[in-house]
């Protein structure tokens, strides 16, 4: 790209790609901070400079569809199936400055570089599509994105965790409306995978199974939760939900991220996944907003064991009743301790009537 940035395209055969990045920028070299917060054990990234980024512009000037020749985008090319490119605004970066190991007059608060990688995945030049109305090769074909991303990143020197994601609707605090996601390469074990992998581990000491396993086999015998299903993938609303409208889908075969899918995973996936999100979009009169969250294990030789890891995804929204939103107030917030207003029962019920 024009500031040095990188950007690869994917397609399904071969095409010539051979767009400029005629744009005047400046040399993209952003860097941010990783604090870590001795009270909770966690890492917190400071990435002041993404106050200026690109904020809902309007459809004429969305920064992720193709370039025209009146109008350079972040793509150069006129067209592209699924393209991936460095973000401008990261919260993480390769870029790495001189830091003291602490806070300024905070001695007990470890400093360290934000390193890292953020990635924007556009699924679709189509700017009024969105992933529930990909086609079954198209979707396909972004599992393959992920799962090749996922491996280069996850063998940079310093990731320990490859984060894969889709924020969708305004209320979610969606900045560009383009079809699209991300994915984070992260220098630290996500603090999510890295409570489960500990209790993962203590349940195996204890019962001697894997506790992902045990919690799909009791959801696929039961059905009760269950939303929809095919030969090797289940989605079910997990008895412990915490948000209004939350569905894990789970691989029949358990492999600890996306590159280890096989085919027919990959396959299948394809075919559930797009009819879940349609679930989500039909259950009101307008689509719900959400996050669709792939947890991945944490790359090898992390600080964090993997031999057990199951991957899945999870997706859920805020969005409550048709026109109420779950905010996350003082409980939830404060002492994250999540108040739900919906029982996973009803609501896996309610989507499998969705048609």
């Amino acid at each position: 790209m024009a500031d040095g940035r990188e950007i690869i395209y994917f397609d399904a055969a071969p095409v010539p790609r051979t767009a400029v990045d005629t744009r005047d920028l400046p040399p993209a070299h952003t860097s941010s901070q990783a604090r870590f917060d001795p009270l909770l054990g966690e890492w917190v990234v400071v990435a002041s400079h993404r106050q200026t980024r690109t904020f809902l512009p309007p459809a004429d000037l969305c920064p992720l569809c193709p370039s025209t020749p009146d109008r350079a985008t972040e793509i150069p090319e006129s067209d592209y199936q699924v393209a991936v490119f460095e973000n401008r605004f990261p919260s993480l970066s390769t870029n790495r400055e001189d830091l003291p190991e602490t806070v300024r007059d905070a001695p007990q608060t470890l400093l360290r570089n934000g390193f890292g990688r953020c990635e924007v995945v556009c699924f679709t030049s189509d700017h009024n599509s969105s992933f529930a109305r990909l086609d079954t090769d198209r979707v396909r074909m972004v599992v393959d994105v992920w799962a090749a991303r996922t491996e280069e990143l996850a063998a940079l020197d310093g990731v320990e965790q490859v984060f894969c994601f889709e924020n969708s609707g305004a209320e979610i605090g969606v900045t560009l409306s383009h079809p699209h996601g991300q994915i984070y390469a992260y220098p630290f074990v996500a603090p999510r995978v890295a409570k489960i992998a500990g209790n993962v581990a203590a349940y195996r000491k204890d019962h001697g199974g894997n506790l992902f396993g045990d919690i799909l086999d009791a959801e696929r015998a039961s059905g009760l939760r269950v939303v929809v299903a095919n030969d090797e993938w289940t989605a079910f609303v997990p008895p412990f939900a915490r948000w209004p409208y939350e569905v894990q889908l789970y691989p029949h075969r358990r492999v600890a991220d996306i590159p280890e899918l096989d085919d027919a995973q990959r396959d299948a996936f394809a075919r559930i996944y797009p009819d879940v999100l349609r679930r989500f979009a039909h259950r009101f009169d307008a689509p719900m907003p959400y996050v669709a969250a792939w947890n991945q294990a944490p790359t090898p030789g992390s600080t964090v064991p993997r031999e057990d890891w199951w991957l899945h995804l999870q997706l859920f929204s805020i969005r409550r009743t048709a026109d109420k939103l779950k905010y996350l107030a003082g409980s939830e917030s404060g002492m994250n301790v999540f108040i739900t207003d919906t029982t996973p029962e009803a609501v896996a019920a309610e989507l499998r009537e969705v048609s």
